[in-house]
Order: structure tokens, then C-alpha cells, then sequence
């Protein structure tokens, strides 16, 4: 591609984690600007059919779906529609008057009223006070959000806030980052004010503007072999252990192949690695841009209060990440991520499709792979840290 940059380390390492039985196969871009400088696949979409990576090959893109779903929401902010201080219930009316679990609950009835109402910019910067069902298993709420089946994927977006009334919030409104179901409310935010269905909506207004041909809610029945398998790691509490297990009925059986009626706003859409290049240039100068710029200005800024950051129920904290409208960005680097990475706004989905976009550098890259709980896999961080060192920064 371009002569002065050597990318040749980040192949090496993607094949190291590949001949190491860690991943099936990787593809990953890296952009300056406009400019894609380097696009790379190696190893197996499919390693039982010997099917191998290739530039068309479709990926279930689980959490990325939350940056279309913010990009959406926020089509409709520039549009004039609300703003990001607006209540939600004045949109979605179940999810007013709630209530919210004290601190050491023990049952949900253990609550205190909230101190406000959620808001739009909460919503999109994961401090909702709404919980997620998924990442805190044995919890009051993990259970109540099972019993109340709210990721199920046979609800609609309309009855999973139906599902979500009544529920308590996890803490009080504006106040802690809890990764959650809030890009689903996006989603059906999206859909109340555009009177379109999210899918709908999402087509017209980004995907076909794109061409991301390839981004949808089910793969169609002629591309089914296009889509990679999907496998689980040898052990989950250690991402570094060698050894894969196919797993392609996760989360639920024939996940992504048939239509359901959830249009998931946080984790329902697959994709390819050239949508998601051209997802990343329509958030970068000289791209075609979706957005007004102040309002891409506003995505990658600090959306959370003063001493927020973010924070997951297994790890804890994790300093030195807070959190813009649909993205983390870095305020500290850590000893993982690249020297230059300050300022840089990113995220990525559990099944190891990872983004993320340096607007100090103008820089951009995408690392995408198969494998369960794959989000901040050391594979990532490494794919990041060389790209960063093979553009000087």
C-alpha cells in the first residue's frame, strides 16, 4: 500500500495469536485520515471448513452496534429533535418515575426513589443508572433482568422497555458508569421520534449513505458462508490459553442466521471489516460525514461527571478510561495501551470486533476476530500499540 510505513509486525503478531490456537483468524485495517494504509487477514473464518479470512467475510459485531445506534440517535439531536438533557420518558414514558436499589440491597423492593430522570447524554454515556443482565451474574438485577427476559431476542425494542418499567436502576441517575442496556433505548428512542422501525431507520440514514452493503440484523440466507464461526477459548478467566471450541449457537441458537423480532440497539448487527472502515471515515476529517462536526466533537469528549470512570463487575475500575456519546476515550494510557494514546476514542464488541479512532493524530483502526468474551483481548491492545508505533505515534 504505502511505501513509508512498515506494517509488517502487526502481521507477525496477528499470525503468532493465530498459529498459537488463540484466535481462528484475524482481519484488521489501520487509516490515517482518509487514507487506508494497510488491510490484513490471516488465518481461518471457519477453521472446519478450512474457510479462510478474506475481505468479505461477516462478522457478529455485538457492542459496535452501540456506535451506529449513538450515531443514529444523534442524527436525530442534530435534526432538531430533543436534546441531550431531555428526559427520556418524555419519549419512552415506562422508563419514568423509577426507583433505585439501595446500597447492600438484598431484595429489589430495597429501593429509594431516583433524585431525576434519565437523560439522553446519560443514556449514551453508559451513566444511566440502567443495568445490563449480562456481566454480573448472582446479582439482585442480573436475576431480575433474566426473569424479566429484557435481552431477549424475541422481544421487540417497544416490549423490552415494557420489560425494563418497574425495574430499579443499579444507582442514582448521573452518578456511576455501568455498561447497560442503554443503546437498546437509543434504538427505540430512534424509532419514537423517526416513526420509522430501528432497522428501518438505520438502512436509510447510515448504512445505504455508506454503502455498508454487508451490516444487517440477520444474514441473509445466500451468505451464510461468508459469516465466521464462532468459538469459545480454553478457559474464560484466562484469554491467553490455547485451544478453541466452536460456538456458533452463542448467545442463543442460530443467533444472527434467522430473523428475530429484537433489532438490538447494543449488540444486534453483523458486519465487515470495509463497513467498518467506512463507518470509522464518515467520523474523520475529510469523510462523509453523518453528524455536524461540533457534534462529533462532542461524541469523543468526556461525557461523565468529575471523578467518573469506567468501571465493570469482574475487573473493577479501570483508570484512565472515561466515556464520550457511544465510545471510551483515553485520558490516561495505561501501560497496555500505546504512548500516543491520549485522547483516543475506541470501543468494540465481546465477540473481539474492536475500534477505535485518535482524533489528536487523525489516526483510525480495526481488529476483528470470532471468539467469546474477545473485547480488551491482549490481541487488540497489541494490533493497537504496533499500528500506533508503525505511524510514529
Amino acid at each position: 500500500m504505502t511505501a513509508p510505513f512498515d506494517f509488517q509486525p502487526i502481521h507477525t503478531a496477528m499470525k503468532r495469536y493465530v498459529d498459537g490456537n488463540l484466535l481462528a483468524g484475524v482481519s484488521c485495517a489501520v487509516l490515517r485520515g482518509q487514507d487506508l494504509l494497510d488491510v490484513h487477514h490471516v488465518g481461518l473464518a471457519d477453521k472446519e471448513n478450512g474457510v479462510p479470512m478474506r475481505d468479505d467475510t461477516i462478522f457478529r459485531a455485538f457492542s459496535n452496534t452501540k456506535l451506529v445506534a449513538t450515531i443514529a440517535a444523534l442524527q436525530l439531536l442534530d435534526a432538531g429533535k430533543f436534546q441531550l438533557d431531555d428526559p427520556i420518558e418524555r419519549f419512552i414514558p415506562a422508563l419514568g418515575n423509577r426507583q433505585v436499589l439501595r446500597e447492600g440491597a438484598t431484595s429489589l423492593s430495597d429501593t429509594e426513589p431516583a433524585t431525576r430522570p434519565i437523560t439522553i447524554r446519560q443514556l449514551m454515556s453508559h451513566s444511566s443508572g440502567l443495568s445490563y443482565g449480562l456481566l454480573d451474574p448472582g446479582t439482585l438485577l442480573f436475576k431480575a433482568y433474566a426473569e424479566r427476559q429484557v435481552l431477549s431476542p424475541l422481544l421487540s425494542l417497544s416490549h423490552m422497555m415494557e420489560a425494563l418499567s418497574g425495574l430499579p436502576l443499579a444507582s442514582q441517575p448521573g452518578t456511576r458508569w455501568e455498561y447497560s442496556v442503554a443503546s437498546d433505548v437509543l434504538a427505540r428512542l430512534v424509532e419514537v421520534v423517526s416513526r420509522e422501525r430501528f432497522g428501518d431507520y438505520l438502512q436509510a440514514h447510515i448504512l445505504e449513505p455508506l454503502g455498508m452493503v454487508d451490516t444487517k440484523f440477520v444474514v441473509p440466507a445466500q451468505d451464510l458462508p461468508r459469516l465466521a464461526a464462532m468459538y469459545a477459548g480454553a478457559a474464560p478467566t484466562n484469554p491467553m490459553a490455547p485451544g478453541l471450541t466452536r460456538a456458533d449457537d452463542w448467545p442463543y441458537p442460530k443467533a444472527f442466521t434467522v430473523p428475530v423480532p429484537s433489532q438490538s440497539g447494543g449488540g444486534g448487527l453483523v458486519t465487515t471489516l470495509p463497513d467498518m472502515v467506512a463507518l470509522m471515515r464518515s467520523l474523520m476529517p475529510g469523510g462523509k460525514a453523518l453528524l455536524k462536526p461540533e457534534t462529533l466533537a462532542l461524541m469523543m469528549s468526556n461525557q461523565l461527571p468529575e471523578g467518573v470512570s469506567i468501571r465493570f463487575p469482574t475487573v473493577g475500575p479501570v483508570p484512565g478510561k472515561v466515556f464520550g456519546l457511544g465510545g471510551a476515550i483515553t485520558v490516561k494510557p495505561s501501560a497496555y495501551d500505546p504512548p500516543g494514546g491520549l485522547g483516543e476514542f475506541e470501543w468494540g464488541g465481546i465477540g473481539g470486533t474492536h475500534w477505535w479512532i485518535n482524533p489528536r493524530h487523525n489516526i483510525a483502526g480495526l481488529a476483528m476476530t470470532q471468539r467469546q468474551h474477545g473485547f480488551w483481548h491482549p490481541f487488540s491492545f497489541e494490533f493497537k500499540r504496533l499500528a500506533y508505533a508503525a505511524l510514529g505515534h
